[in-house]
């Protein structure tokens, strides 16, 4: 397979930018231009290709530290990564990862409650924090001559926070509200990237409610606070990354002076994730008073992180599910016009493939007319994927994925200045303790070979290894013949 230039990726970036959203109004000729564009490519031999710095070590407190030197524009990115996420919560305080969350911006030693917030807007940067199904981050981009005083906050609330009843009674208030509007009273609230891990996993910390039960969030008391900060808030559970306009060698100095004080913890053993291998077709419908179509989402098991089928896996998402040239756009869209778009991926809509650690799904959704059967749907998935095992990929398909890939990847590393970056290095630190996995990761996609694809596509692309999860409008019947006959007993 020939090389393909950088440039040629980041004229595809174009293309792979509306990945995900609704690709109606797109061009009807998105294919011929990608294959013009993969054939430019192929013609090209420049041996171009990124190489991410990586300054890796861990402290004495056992906390690994990531930095990486990009001086492309005066701002750096601080990121801070906690492994405890979504699945590896405690049972009986499902949420309660989520619920940190908000606590770590309720105030700490030397920042009152909102001052980190505070600190970042009015130094002209921009800060979030998200949980994850694996771990809980935060981050802040700033200028560069800021990096100092962010690490200094980051330490402060890593040290210790201000856990009071106030606080926690705040936070509980914001969380369910958050799940109620999100939720609970908004159309396809949760599907299918809530919803789908509750049917298609069967080890509890993989398939619970990871927005938490209402009942288990008001359940949360101070201790419970306490002890979940002093267990996973430590910085032997924790990775910094910072990327951006850096000295690498004044990073390494500050870093060491703010965090390498901080005293570790005995941290909890991490739960067993492990999922049997799914040997029978699951298949499950909910209803939703207020979606005004019927909805319909696949998943599939992925293979285990790492291993040749994994990157396979990739390319095979590229291939079925991404952009107006994936072949299940061309069959549900194009061909048969069941719906107006097609979205998914891996670890879709809650990061990418590359940042979680356990079981987990490939998945796609759409809605559709309510003329269309899920059995009609079900037979048109099945026809695209049976075909992709029955027949080998060309080499012109294999590098237009390649070419996919690869564009990501630039998407993925340059991304928000800085933080695409830092997602990847504190992921690979994290998981794999080797952040340098970044620099590796197109070479492992350009090992997958057709066969290797086909092999993936049998036996994780089967029947047998999927779960299929519909939305009807509507109010359940079930539940309003149970109101209905309630009410007629008490008139009576």
């Amino acid at each position: 397979m020939k090389k393909l230039s950088l440039i040629a990726a980041g004229v595809l970036s174009v293309l792979l930018s509306g990945c995900g959203q609704d690709t109606r109004s797109q061009s009807e000729t998105s294919v011929d231009q990608t294959s013009k564009i993969v054939e430019a490519a192929s013609n090209v031999e420049m041996d171009v290709g990124y190489n991410v710095p990586v300054e890796y070590f861990t402290l004495d407190n056992g906390l690994k530290v990531v930095l990486s030197k990009d001086d492309t524009a005066p701002v750096v990115t601080v990121a801070v990564y906690y492994n405890i996420g979504f699945r590896n919560e405690p049972k009986d305080r499902t949420g309660f990862a989520h619920l940190f969350e908000h606590m770590m911006f309720q105030g700490s030693e030397n920042l009152g409650k909102m001052e980190f917030i505070k600190l970042v807007n009015d130094n002209g940067g921009v800060l979030n924090g998200s949980t994850r199904f694996d771990f809980t981050n935060y981050f802040e981009i700033i200028p560069a001559h800021k990096l100092e005083t962010f690490l200094w906050a980051e330490a402060d609330r890593m040290k210790g926070l201000a856990i009071t009843q106030e606080n926690l009674t705040n936070q509980q208030g914001v969380v369910k509200n958050e799940v109620k509007v999100n939720v609970l009273n908004r159309p396809y609230g949760g599907f299918p990237w809530l919803d789908m891990p509750q049917y298609a996993f069967n080890n509890w910390y993989n398939a619970h409610n990871f927005y938490g039960d209402l009942a288990d969030l008001d359940a949360a008391n101070l201790e419970d606070v306490d002890a979940f900060f002093n267990m996973y808030y430590a910085p032997n559970n924790a990775v910094l990354a910072v990327v951006g306009d850096i000295d690498v060698a004044q990073a390494k100095q500050l870093v060491e002076k703010y965090f390498a004080a901080i005293p570790s913890t005995e941290l909890a053993p991490q739960p067993d994730l492990t999922e049997l291998r799914q040997e029978k077709e699951k298949v499950f419908n909910k209803f939703d008073k207020l979606a005004p179509k019927p909805a319909y989402a696949f998943a599939y098991k992925m293979p285990p992180r790492n291993t040749p089928e994994y990157y396979a896996m990739g390319i095979i998402d590229q291939i079925l599910v991404q952009g107006e040239d994936s072949l299940l756009y061309q069959e549900l869209v194009k061909n048969q016009q069941i719906t107006g778009s097609v979205n998914g991926g891996i670890n879709y809509l809650l990061g990418n493939m590359f940042n979680y650690n356990g079981p987990m799904l490939w998945m796609s959704s759409f809605t559709h007319d309510d003329t269309v059967s899920r059995d009609t749907i079900t037979a048109a998935i099945d026809k695209v994927v049976n075909k992709l095992q029955e027949t080998p990929l060309s080499e012109e398909e294999m590098e237009r994925a390649i070419v996919k890939i690869r564009s990501s990847l630039f998407d993925a590393v340059d991304g928000f200045y800085g933080f695409g970056r830092a997602d990847l290095l504190a992921s690979f630190a994290l998981f794999d303790n080797d952040p340098s996995k970044i620099n590796e990761l197109e070479a492992n996609f350009k090992k997958v070979t057709p066969e290797i694809i086909a092999k993936t596509v049998k036996e994780y692309l089967r029947p047998t290894n999927r779960t299929i999860l519909t939305v009807t409008p509507g109010e359940d019947p079930n539940t309003k013949s149970e109101t209905t006959t309630d009410a007629a007993e008490q008139g009576e």
